[in-house]
């Protein structure tokens, strides 16, 4: 964790236990830090599993099993190792997870497929199979943490801890959602995002909880960038054990099931939220709401191109009302798109409407607006009901004093 905190920083919030749900942290030493790097979360049997992953061709062995793993639906095990990302490293890497897993599952006499991992941290160095050896069984001997502890011990650049939570009422019972995350910069989710995982009391069939995951991710973590880089590395887990005793959701028309569908995108949001605010060097909030679009996919490439625009990010962290260059990012964005249609707003305020200047536009609010640590882009294309909501931040010469010097 860096010892500099984002002015964006969000206290971690007071979340209660998950039923079901053991969490434990050790220090495994993947890196020169005097902190725990290793996170151990031991599931209920028959804990169910849903899972997204990064689409980076290039991605880790950890992601490779875990696309496998998820496909059976159930999970006793969670082991999270942070400072080396085990990405590039051949045989040697899969060996090191095998490794990790084949420990666990003997440990909780479990199968293998019911253990994932995830690596965050330097890409192209091999886990090294003796530390992850020691760490995993220190983490076994541990006394039991709380949320934050786990938040902390997944972290890498990150430079606050990041949790969420929501309730819900299913079935006449209440049901609690937990979750934690990392992540601040190689954020450009095709999935998901860095590493989060979310845990849940709710009794829920593994299919269904991978459709209302799939869903939450397409609406928030797949609306975020800090910088345009997709991880080799991005996974979301959600864990539901089950244990809070309701009748199980298998559909839409199960009770409670849209109750804990909402809980779950909300827990998701907040998550997304919290990575943006933490982008490295952050120092504003970014929300882009694109309207018009010809479909509501269509709407999110437009808001990302924008989002990943550095001449947009770097206007924004100057304080520039400069909406030429939102002009631009829509115009490169790919999407349908009409220059005579166009309108660009900042704040509320409209700079430019269905293709030119609005000749009463003033400037002074707008600017006011950019002073603020939260900025708003509106963009209406003028050309169907497509709508979606894209999360980004500012960037600065932080992003480049963090990341010139990340490896040492």
């Amino acid at each position: 964790m860096s010892e500099t905190t984002s002015p964006l920083a969000s206290p971690f919030p007071a979340m209660p236990p998950v039923d079901g749900v053991t969490l434990r942290v050790a220090r495994a030493g993947y890196k020169d830090w005097g902190r725990c790097d290793l996170t151990f979360a031991e599931l209920a049997e028959g804990t169910a599993v849903a899972g997204v992953f990064t689409r980076n061709v290039c991605c880790s062995s950890e992601v490779e099993l875990g696309r496998e793993q998820v496909k059976a639906g159930r999970a006793r095990a969670l082991v999270v190792n942070a400072g080396n990302s085990n990405a590039f490293t051949g045989y040697r890497g899969r060996e090191a997870v095998e490794q990790i897993i084949e420990q666990v599952a003997d440990r909780l006499e479990c199968t293998m497929a019911e253990v994932f991992v995830s690596s965050t941290g330097v890409i192209g160095v091999p886990l090294p199979k003796d530390k992850a050896r020691a760490g995993v069984a220190a983490a076994l001997e541990a006394e039991p943490c709380g949320w934050e502890d786990a938040a902390r011990a997944i972290g890498t650049t990150d430079t606050f801890t990041k949790g969420a939570m929501a309730q819900a009422v299913v079935d006449g019972r209440t049901v609690t959602l937990c979750a934690i995350i990392k992540g601040s910069g190689m954020i450009a989710p095709d999935m998901a995002t860095m590493l989060g995982y979310i845990f849940t009391d709710c009794a829920i069939a593994p299919g269904y909880l991978q459709e209302l995951l799939s869903a939450a991710n397409a609406r928030t973590f797949s609306c975020i960038t800090v910088d345009g880089d997709t991880s080799t590395s991005d996974t979301v887990l959600a864990f539901a054990t089950g244990k809070a005793g309701n009748q199980q959701i298998n559909c839409a028309g199960c009770p409670g099931a849209d109750a804990f569908a909402a809980a779950l995108e909300d827990v998701c949001r907040q998550l997304a939220h919290l990575v943006v605010k933490d982008g490295e060097g952050a120092q504003k909030f970014i929300q882009i709401a694109v309207t018009g679009a010809v479909s509501d996919e269509s709407a999110r490439k437009v808001g990302l191109a924008i989002a990943n625009s550095p001449l947009v990010k770097t206007a924004i962290a100057g304080e520039d009302a400069n909406w030429g260059r939102v002009v631009m990012a829509v115009g490169k964005a790919g999407e349908p798109a009409d220059r005579d249609k166009l309108s660009i707003g900042f704040g509320g305020t409209w700079a430019a409407r269905d293709g030119l200047p609005r000749a009463d536009y003033d400037e002074a609010p707008v600017a006011e607006h950019l002073k603020g640590r939260e900025v708003t882009i509106q963009v209406d294309l003028g050309l169907g009901e497509g709508r979606a909501t894209v999360w980004t931040c500012d960037l600065t010469h932080g992003y480049i004093s963090i990341n010139a010097d990340y490896r040492s």
